[in-house]
Parts: C-alpha cells; sequence; structure tokens
C-alpha cells in the first residue's frame, strides 16, 4: 500500500520559514515523480513544485527563488524548503506521487493528506 505522510506545516509570520516534508512508504521512491501542491480556501488546486528523476526541478512563478523542492531518495522523503514566507501562501500543502512529470493534479495517483500552512501578515 502506497502512503504519503506530509509534516512541517505550522502558523508563521510573514517572512518566516518553514520546510515541510513528505515521507512516501510502499513504492520505489526513486522511480516516480514527485510534486508539491497547494490548496486555499476557494481556490482550486495548485502546483508549487515539481521533481523529476535526476536533477529537475520546476517551480510555480508565484514561488520561484523562495521555495526549494528537495528529495532524499535513501529516506523516501520528499522536502519543501519555503523562505520569505507571504500571507497569500497560506493554503493547505499536499505532497504527491506520480509516474509523469506534470503540472496537472490529475497525473499523480498517490496522495498525502495535507499540512496547513498559515503566515500571518
Amino acid at each position: 500500500q502506497v502512503r504519503l505522510v506530509e509534516s512541517g506545516g505550522g502558523l508563521v509570520q510573514a517572512g518566516a520559514s518553514l520546510r515541510l516534508s513528505c515521507a512516501v512508504s510502499g513504492r520505489t521512491f526513486s522511480g516516480y515523480f514527485m510534486g508539491w501542491f497547494r490548496q486555499a480556501p476557494g481556490k482550486e488546486r495548485e502546483g508549487v513544485a515539481i521533481s523529476g528523476s535526476g536533477s529537475r526541478v520546476y517551480y510555480a512563478g508565484s514561488v520561484e527563488g523562495r521555495f526549494t523542492i528537495s528529495r532524499d531518495n535513501a529516506k523516501n522523503t520528499v522536502y519543501l524548503q519555503m523562505n520569505s514566507l507571504k500571507p497569500e501562501d497560506t493554503a493547505v500543502y499536499y505532497c504527491a506521487s506520480g509516474s509523469k512529470l506534470a503540472w496537472d493534479p490529475e497525473r499523480y495517483d498517490y496522495w498525502g493528506q495535507g499540512t496547513q500552512v498559515t503566515v500571518s501578515s
């Protein structure tokens, strides 16, 4: 059974940093693409950062230069380092695993339960 478990969310002030973690079990981590998505109240789920094989990583324009996705294949864990957080980053953040590198959430097979990130002004 494939399972993704996120952690690291919380309430911070604007300008602060957080690091989200997503531990993956039940599948060969290194062979799959990983993505971080977020969903704010009343909005659609959107891609934040995606990671392919090797060093391929891509970011949404709204977070590029502030967020960094990384993965530790030995620990089956993907991270999202978030710096210079803004109130508009407030959302539930999800990690996802899929067999294709894509921004479309529909392309991802497995999802975590989500972790809340709240940034106060």
